[in-house]
């Protein structure tokens, strides 16, 4: 069953999630108005899957089901499938400018490995428990949180030597029938309005960290759970234009004794298997977050040529702004090339399901990680100073100021104040407000920080190659046994190169 917005805002009724929201407990989350922004944007993604045009980039065929389902459920069988996942990303990503579902996609495909993996490796049943689940969720069409982030205490002390052991999600109590699970996941988007979470370890561990290596499904009502959040974009605010309408919530999702039955236990204690789960989802997830920026590329785009017209300048004659307007599109098209490349050159998993290419993938977001912060700062130099000097809304209806307001902050005169105060705040609002912040603190360190990326490039690129390659061109050899050569008798003189000696005989290498 495809649910659409309305039959998601009302499947919400039927779980009642014990949520605070600016230190009041909700009683309703479904008509919380600090949340609707949340549940709209979630909702887009349900409602474009309705939408014939949409059709074949939001719905898919589920092999192992035979059923169609939403494509942020769907576990990706081929490039096809993740060059239409990054397509359908960056659709709701343009309207509702983060499109949170998709990190259900990314749980979803990451676990569909590692279940089978720790199966290969341990006799374990997780992975036929794992698809009962999915084709569960597919099925009723669910939304899942990502409860991953630990709230981590002292970074520098694993978790087990944490003063409260408490600020990671653990196994508290194994049974004949489930796991008792204890502890805080301090970042989980969407939390609020979520159907269930899945609870992931959030770090590779060592022998050890059984009790940390976990991953499970608990109903985000589930008993012993509990969310403080905070309020999802900017709800009733007129100034906000854009995240008024549409917005995330991020909450801290404390799990206090919560017993989760062994169906809907995917990991317990396999440490090894624990990291290879998290380098998975990240991968997946870094390939998704390269749609969703690119979406939020195509708003400032758009937002940008309407300031830029409605101030009366002209990209043609204007070089200056054309010329910006060109860097903003080649940071958005750059990292979301990256994002394509990572699809077309993706890897086939032993369990059916294929990998975007971890370099391409992790360069994409690393790309977009930095670069949010000069997005914006094209949008500040197109737009003028405006959006941020422009008088509130409510001047908009003021007898003593309207009229006078209208006429001098006009632009052109074939463009009426009014509509170039509307862009104006709609690049407020994605650019200088709060919501900005948000957006690129997120677009920063969601998914891991710059030096994760870092670090995913730098082990998965073929350096070796390279260096093959140069010393090929050079002439240089390889000995039998693979190592390198340092000295080579006949390439460059009879004895082979020699370290020169200082005056006084003492070594180069030495001397300094």
């Amino acid at each position: 069953m495809l649910m659409d917005a309305a039959g998601y805002r009302e499947s919400l009724r039927a779980y009642h999630p014990r949520v605070f929201v600016n230190g009041q407990r909700v009683e309703s989350v479904a008509d919380e108005p600090l949340l609707a922004p949340g549940i709209n944007a979630v909702g887009l993604a349900y409602g474009l899957a309705h939408q014939e045009a949409h059709l074949p980039v939001m719905t898919a065929r589920q092999t192992s089901s035979g059923k169609t389902v939403n494509r942020m459920l769907h576990i990706n069988e081929g490039s096809g499938d993740l060059l239409a996942k990054l397509e359908a990303v960056r659709l709701v990503c343009k309207i509702s400018g983060c499109a949170q579902r998709y990190l259900s996609h990314d749980a979803l495909n990451a676990l569909w490995q590692a279940t089978a993996l720790t199966d290969a490796r341990h006799g374990t049943d997780y992975a036929q428990r794992f698809r009962a689940y999915l084709h569960e969720v597919q099925d009723k069409d669910l939304t899942l949180g990502v409860a991953m982030t630990d709230a981590k205490g002292d970074r520098s002390k694993r978790p087990g030597a944490q003063a409260n052991p408490d600020s990671y999600v653990h196994i508290k109590e194994r049974r004949k029938d489930g796991i008792v699970i204890r502890g805080t996941k301090a970042i989980v988007t969407g939390a609020p309005y979520m159907h269930e979470f899945l609870v992931m370890p959030c770090r590779t561990h060592v022998p050890g960290d059984e009790d940390f290596a976990v991953c499970c499904a608990v109903p985000c009502d589930a008993a012993g759970v509990t969310i403080v959040a905070r309020p999802a974009g900017r709800p009733g605010d007129r100034a906000a234009k854009f995240s008024s309408q549409y917005g995330q919530s991020t909450g801290v999702v404390m799990f206090d004794d919560v017993f989760v039955p062994w169906d809907r236990v995917f990991l317990a204690g396999e440490t090894e298997e624990g990291g290879f789960l998290t380098t998975s989802y990240a991968t997946h997830h870094r390939h998704s977050c390269i749609g969703a920026r690119a979406g939020f590329g195509d708003l400032l785009i758009g937002a940008g040529a309407l300031m830029i017209e409605a101030n009366g300048l002209d990209t043609e004659r204007h070089g200056h702004v054309r010329e910006q307007m060109v860097e903003l599109i080649k940071i958005t098209e750059g990292f979301f090339a990256c994002g394509v490349a990572a699809s077309v050159y993706c890897q086939k998993d032993p369990a059916g399901s294929v990998m975007p290419d971890s370099v391409f993938s992790n360069i994409g977001k690393l790309l977009l990680a930095t670069q949010i912060y000069d997005m914006h700062r094209i949008a500040h130099y197109v737009s003028g100073g405006l959006i941020v000097a422009l008088p509130g809304p409510d001047e908009d209806h003021n007898p003593e100021t309207a009229a006078s307001l209208s006429a001098v902050l006009a632009g052109r005169p074939d463009i009426p104040h009014a509509q170039r105060a509307e862009v104006a705040r709609f690049i407020e609002d994605l650019t200088v407000s709060k919501e900005a912040g948000w957006y690129s603190v997120i677009s920063l360190h969601g998914g891991g920080s710059p030096e994760a990326m870092k670090r995913e490039i730098w082990r998965n690129y073929p350096v070796a190659e390279k260096v093959e390659l140069v010393e090929s061109l050079l002439g240089r050899g390889v000995l039998a046994d693979g190592g390198r050569v340092s000295k080579q008798p006949g390439r460059c003189c009879v004895a082979g190169c020699e370290v020169p000696e200082m005056p006084g005989g003492a070594p180069r290498e030495a001397a300094e």
